[in-house]
């Protein structure tokens, strides 16, 4: 399956928006993303991407599509950086926890600008994956 690409950077801008303004407003707002990403993660259904199709100007297939499988990868990395930074902010370690969120600022603004960075990281998981089970005799 696939998603039309400016829904994907939909979902790619809302990460950077409510993150940074989780960095910069408040951390508690960066339970807005991570809330999205478990249920996209628990239902294989982005809620931001499913209300918004009905704003395409024209039919989804007629946009670039993106591969679902890697989206919902994405995903995992991001709500996991966001979970970690959030248990991090309740904990005390501000620092680190602003680490995690940057990584997600950083791995969607980058995306955006047209380089996956989840994209290579699922390569070469793939790679590796397949090289270890590859027998050479």
């Amino acid at each position: 399956m696939t998603i039309p690409k400016p829904l994907v950077q939909l979902n790619q801008v809302f990460l950077v928006v409510t993150t940074l303004a989780g960095l910069l407003i408040h951390p508690f707002i960066l339970l807005l993303p991570f809330a999205v990403g478990v249920v996209t993660l628990a239902t294989k259904k982005n809620p931001l991407i499913a209300n918004s199709r009905r704003f395409l100007k024209k039919p989804a297939s007629a946009y670039v599509q993106e591969d679902r499988d890697q989206q919902l990868f994405n995903q995992w990395i991001a709500t996991v950086c966001l979970g970690l930074a959030l248990a991090l902010f309740a904990i005390g370690m501000p620092l680190l926890a602003t680490v995690f969120a940057a990584m997600v600022i950083i791995a969607a603004g980058v995306a955006l600008m047209g380089y996956c960075i989840g994209c290579t990281v699922r390569y070469q998981l793939l790679m590796w994956k397949h090289r270890r089970t590859k027998t050479d005799f």
